[in-house]
């Protein structure tokens, strides 16, 4: 209890609030610009905090963190462009509900699923670490795979329209995750001579061009034509909200609580939390059928997923110095340069430090209200710039984005290539985000396969040879072979009309 005091006297110093406050709306800017990701704005903060005491430093990342994930919902909701990787995966469905005049529904939704996971996962992290970072120290390349694949296995639930297109684009993405570097051998693949791309399809320049190139090249295709422009009141954007969450509320504690486990295991994070939690929302959903035309079932469960997953991947960031995903592996750093080596010791050396750490998380939860409030008023502004002078700037942001992943003409290169690619997809009915799947999920795929067959010596049993890797492996396995139970079911057991 001395030390919880200790930590409460830390975090409500006026120095660390207004860190916090400035934190916040610096977040907020980088999460809503596409292509300037969270994880970029907790990089450009590192330098600022060699300026600071241990608990300002740590509360201004958690605090930018969290607002940068849910900024990345605004241009998704409003232009159909993800701010940030963690919002793609429910982008489509957010603007379906724009066009449709839910705007202020939708950005009220997220921003308090957001809201509420953030504080499910700052809960999480404050009460169970030690045990939670016990199971993901556990996962080894076997449970990584099947994870993996069960992850990719969502491709055939967010997509729409016909399911080879979507198998299409999904193994489109898997294809561009092989692009470089073998991740066992080191031999080079389809780099057709560039050095650039030994490193492979880096995936923001990817995500930036396939959303939003994607989408100034539609706009300009349509400059002759008359567009009604989507319009969004954005007066009340709590009105409705509340009666969403008591109906499914069940989606939002079950989005709250994969999206911790998710990003509790190293390497997940919240990007691929948001596809699990959309993808199970609707294979769980009551209607179906209604996701991607404007469901707001789905935002529910992928935006509470994203901010829970920021307090679990602290956990074994924090208990074993091993990053949840790129974020943490930056906050590790810091944690190393202000003294507070990450690992058990640091809980009993430094308590009240930790516990201002995970006071900073409920507070920066909180303070996401006001200033994502605010945020969402400020951003009814987008929809009144004509589009011919809002997508030459929305193409400047993402230029500066992919340029700034490497610091090379490259990504830009890249970019403009991959959104050309999604333009012409779509135009033929493909969609873009199994691809975009399949880019993310494809090398974890791929790296903890070989891995495991290395150690194994060629022997596929061992990927159910531990008792975790067994449970996911039979789920993803009985996930793909569904569809053709159920055919033959329908044919030995047609069924009869009344």
């Amino acid at each position: 209890m001395h030390v919880l005091a200790q930590a409460f006297q830390l975090i409500i110093d006026p120095y660390v609030l207004i860190v916090m406050l400035l934190s916040g709306m610096f977040g907020l800017f980088m999460g809503a610009m596409p292509g300037l990701s969270a994880t970029m704005a907790t990089a450009l903060l590192v330098p600022v905090t060699f300026f600071m005491d241990p608990v300002p430093a740590l509360a201004s990342m958690v605090t930018a963190t969290a607002m940068a994930i849910f900024a990345g919902d605004l241009p998704g909701v409003l232009l159909r462009i993800p701010g940030t990787p963690a919002s793609a995966a429910y982008t489509n469905e957010a603007y379906e509900m724009t066009k449709q005049g839910k705007a202020e529904l939708a950005l009220g939704t997220c921003l308090t699923a957001s809201v509420f996971g953030g504080l499910i996962g700052s809960v999480v992290l404050a009460t169970a670490a030690p045990a939670l970072a016990e199971i993901a120290i556990k996962f080894s390349s076997y449970e990584f795979f099947w994870l993996a694949c069960l992850g990719l296995t969502c491709a055939a639930l967010v997509s729409t329209g016909s399911p080879v297109k979507g198998v299409a684009s999904l193994l489109f993405g898997v294809f561009l995750s092989t692009v470089g570097l073998d991740p066992i051998l080191g031999y080079p693949r389809f780099t057709f001579g560039y050095v650039e791309l030994m490193g492979g399809v880096s995936f923001i320049p990817a995500m930036v061009g396939m959303f939003a190139i994607a989408e100034v090249l539609r706009s300009v295709a349509s400059l002759g034509e008359r567009q009604e422009p989507v319009q969004a009141s954005l007066r009340n954007i709590f009105a409705g909200v509340f009666p969403v969450l008591r109906r499914y509320w069940v989606n939002l504690l079950r989005g709250s609580a994969i999206g911790t486990l998710v990003g509790a295991l190293p390497g997940a994070g919240g990007d691929i939390a948001a596809w699990i939690n959309y993808a199970l929302s609707k294979r769980l959903s009551r209607t179906p059928e209604k996701f991607n035309t404007g469901h707001v079932e789905g935002l529910v469960d992928a935006s509470a997923s994203n901010n829970a997953s920021l307090g679990g991947a602290w956990v074994p960031a924090l208990v074993f110095g091993i990053p949840g995903d790129s974020i943490t592996a930056i906050v590790i750093g810091v944690l190393y340069v202000k003294g507070m080596n990450p690992g058990p010791m640091v809980f009993i050396e430094r308590p009240e430090l930790i516990y201002a750490v995970f006071l900073s998380f409920f507070l920066a939860n909180l303070l996401l209200i006001p200033l994502g409030y605010a945020s969402i008023k400020g951003a009814k502004r987008l929809l009144l710039i004509p589009r011919e002078i809002l997508m030459p700037i929305i193409m400047i942001f993402c230029v500066v984005g992919s340029f700034a992943i490497n610091n090379t003409v490259f990504g830009v290169s890249l970019m403009l290539i991959l959104g050309l690619i999604a333009y012409l997809m779509e135009e033929n009915g493909i969609p873009v985000a199994p691809a975009i799947l399949g880019l993310v999920l494809g090398g974890i795929i791929e790296e903890n396969f070989m891995s495991s067959m290395m150690k194994s010596d060629g022997d596929l049993t061992v990927f159910f040879s531990r008792t975790v890797a067994a449970a996911l492996g039979t789920i993803t396995i009985a996930i793909w072979f569904s569809p053709l139970f159920i055919l033959v079911k329908r044919r030995l057991f047609p069924a009869r009309r009344a």
